[in-house]
This record gives structure tokens, sequence and C-alpha cells, in this order.
């Protein structure tokens, strides 16, 4: 069953349950394109714009309070989730995103009349007064990735840096082989080992939380391109006054709206900092997956959770599955901040028309971290144990603990031991004692793994 509804370019058939209207079913019948939908990260940033923009205007006196209790109605429905089957609209609309701006518009409008049929809401004359959608998309851009990166991603990693932390402790005391070029190099403990891996994610924590604070400024009350055009003066502050009140974070009005219509550097700057923490978790993962490998025939320093089976054919195997998802994601971060940089870089004098791409590729890039983050501390980090045994016998065979001979027979020597018990097949212990260089109490006093791994004690 169909309703006739129209815009100004006609009328046309939309489905009668739909809450939608003529330029949505316009946009839904133009652009079959891909099975990636408008994040409804995105939608219910709009709503919290829709509903902060009436409540601007109805104090500016530029709407009635009927209807600015109306469409906030409308909005809290949107947010609550109850509206999620009214916004079908694509990723690959238009790059303005103008389409999903008055998808918003013709659902509030619309399911307005069903709450009170009275009372005449207009999609662009209540619901999107005062706006354009050339500001309201950059701002809800802004709007969706501050509550995703606050709302999700960092509370995940500080729970991941926290496990860290844990692991770090426990194992400090720990004496293991150290690796340089996946070859043997001097020792270190696992817990120093470790604390490289959380100061990574401490960086990362600190770098993203200070990237993020760009993007407090929005560009609502620009209107189509910057100007303010149809917007009372004071409309730009009041509605971003408004927004924070409804998100609870703090955003401000744009200083130079020509800016934040067109440029995305914002966007480009903070997600620079998540292809920073992707990059530090595609190390983190490749370390624990090295490290467990085996666990007979490889490192095996660590022992990583058996979560599910490894293989259709071989029996009891275990596989980094964690570690695989967690390395996965981190390349498609990397492959989206292409993405986001080159959509950024394509801004045409006063609107840059590749939002929509950027926006879903930033917001998949927070939520793959995020979850990630979390799956791999709750399925792996939990778990993981060190198998004290392997690395005590990889301690004692490296022949890396020569270093410690530097100070006391010169490099070249120490090197000549190194070559000769390698050669030979001998302990490095062995191979001190019969070059002459020592003897096996100097070998003894000097060569202490231990002592090396705090060097300045």
């Amino acid at each position: 069953m169909y309703r006739e509804e129209h815009d100004t370019m006609g009328t046309l058939l939309v489905p009668e349950n739909a809450y939608w209207g003529a330029q949505t079913q316009r946009s839904y019948e133009n652009f079959k394109v891909g099975h990636e939908k408008m994040p409804m990260e995105i939608i219910r940033a709009f709503a919290i714009i829709k509903k902060a923009s009436a409540l601007t205007n109805g104090d500016l006196g530029l709407l009635d309070q009927e209807r600015v209790d109306l469409i906030g109605k409308v909005c809290d429905e949107i947010l609550a989730g109850d509206l999620d089957d009214h916004f079908p609209l694509v990723v690959w609309q238009t790059g303005s995103g103008t389409q999903s701006n008055m998808n918003v518009n013709e659902v509030i409008a619309n399911r307005a009349k069903d709450l009170n049929k009275e009372i005449s809401i207009h999609p662009n004359d209540h619901v999107n007064k005062s706006q354009s959608s050339n500001d309201t998309f950059p701002t809800a851009m802004h709007i969706a990735a501050l509550l995703k990166i606050e709302d999700e991603l960092l509370p995940a990693l500080e729970i991941f840096r926290d496990q860290l932390l844990e692991k770090e402790k426990d194992y400090m005391d720990l004496v293991k082989i150290g690796r340089t070029h996946l070859q043997d190099a001097t020792p270190l403990s696992l817990g120093q080992e470790i604390s490289g891996w959380r100061s990574m994610i401490d960086n990362n924590i600190a770098m993203i939380s200070q990237a993020k604070e760009s993007l407090r400024q929005i560009a609502l009350g620009g209107t189509a391109v910057g100007t303010g055009l149809n917007t009372h003066p004071l409309y730009g502050d009041k509605v971003a006054e408004n927004i924070s009140k409804l998100t609870g974070k703090n955003f401000v009005t744009a200083s130079n709206k020509f800016h934040s219509l067109t440029s995305k550097d914002e966007l480009v700057y903070v997600h620079g900092s998540l292809k920073a923490l992707a990059a530090n978790m595609m190390k983190i993962a490749n370390d624990v997956r090295w490290l467990a490998s085996g666990p007979r025939c490889g490192i095996g320093e660590l022992i990583i959770p058996a979560n599910e089976p490894g293989s259709s054919i071989m029996p009891g195997k275990v596989n980094p599955t964690q570690a695989e998802s967690l390395t996965m994601l981190s390349v498609q971060v990397m492959a989206n901040d292409v993405a986001v940089g080159m959509g950024a870089s394509q801004g045409n004098f006063e609107l840059n028309v590749f939002m929509p791409m950027i926006i879903y590729n930033f917001l998949q890039s927070v939520q793959l971290l995020a979850d990630g983050a979390r799956s791999f501390e709750e399925k792996c980090l939990r778990g993981l144990k060190a198998n004290e045994e392997k690395i005590k016998e990889n301690l004692n065979k490296s022949l890396m603990l020569v270093t410690a001979l530097n100070t006391h027979i010169g490099y070249e020597k120490a090197a000549e031991i190194a070559k000769a018990a390698h050669a030979k097949g001998t302990s490095l212990k062995e191979a001190a004692i019969a070059s002459g260089y020592l003897s096996e109490e100097d070998f003894d006093k000097w060569v202490k793994p231990e002592d090396m791994v705090h060097p300045h004690k």
C-alpha cells in the first residue's frame, strides 16, 4: 500500500507505513548503490540537532512552543531507537548528505502528524528552520564522532591498558631474552616488554583525547555557504549550548563557518590518532602471536587461551584468532585513513561533498577499534600466561648474553666467543672459558641476565 507525497519536483508514491516523504523516496530510488546504510550514529546526531534547533528557535521567538515540544518528542523517539526502520538511505548518495538530512526532517514532520493532527509541521519550514544540510551534516559528523570516541573507544582502551598494567606487574621479574630484527638480543623482563605495550596504549589514549577536542567546534549556524543566511544572529551560539545540554558534552559554535563547511581537517586529524592506535594494536597483536607461536616448534614463550578449535582437520590445534581479528581490523582502519584523507582533500569552494563516505569510514574505525580492544582484552589478554620453562630455556641458550662481557674483555673478543659457541654448538660459558680470555668465576660474575635487565641499579 502506498500514499502520495509531494515535494518541489512533483508527487510520487511512498510506502503507506513509512514516515519518510518524497525527497527520501527519490533518494531511495535513485541510489541503489551498495548495502552500506547511513550510520545510525549520524541519524541520532541529527535528532539531537533537530531538537536543539527547535529549542533554540523557540527561545529566539522563531517557533511556537507547541511545535518545539512536538519536534522534541519525535526526536526523543529517534534517540530511543523507536524509528530506526524509517531511515533507509545508503551512504553512497549526495556528497553533502542532503537526502539524509531531509530523511530526518520528513520522518519528524510525518510522525508529528500522528502524535497531533491539529498541528501542521513542515519538514523544511519548521524542522529544518535556521539550518541547511551544508551545516547540519558537518555538525552531525562532529557530534557522532565525539560521542563514539568518548563513550565507546576511550573506555575500552582504558580497560585494555589496565589489563596490560596488571600483566606488566605480574611478570616484571621474569627475565627473558629480547629480540631485535627477529634475532636474539640482550635480555629484559617480560614485564618490561609488556610495559612497552602498555605505554603505547597510554600514548594512544593521550593522543586521541587531545585530538578529539577539535570536534567540539560545530558548523551549525553557517547555513548554505557559511554566511549564516536565514538564521538569527544568536542562533549559532545558542544552538551549541542546547546541543551541549542534550549530549552532556561541550560543543561550541565554530569561529569560522566557511572553514567548517568546506574543510574536514578535524576529522582527518582525529582519524590520524586512530591510525596510530591501529599501528600499535597491530604491533601488540603480532608480538603476542609470535611469542605464542608453536606451542612446541615455535617460540612458545606465551600461552594464549584456547577459545575455539583451531582447525577443521588438525585435532587439538589452537590458533591466535584474537590476534588475527585485531590485526585485520587494524589494516581496515589504516585503509579507512586513506579514504578519510582523500575525501577531506576534495572540498570545492564552499562545501565538501564527500561527507557521508568520510563519516562512514571514521565511525567504522572507531567501532572496530573499540570492539577489537574489548575482545582482545577479554578473550586473550586476561588469560595470557608466561611459559616460564620455555622462557628460561631460550634465555640460557642465547648467545647474546655475551654482550655483558663487552666492558670487561672488549667487543671483538666477545664476538669471537659468541661465534665459536655458535659454530661448535657449545654453550656460551664453555666457549668463553675455552677462549682463555676469562675464567669460569669471571663468567659467573659478569654474565648475570637478572642484572642485565637493570644495568643502572
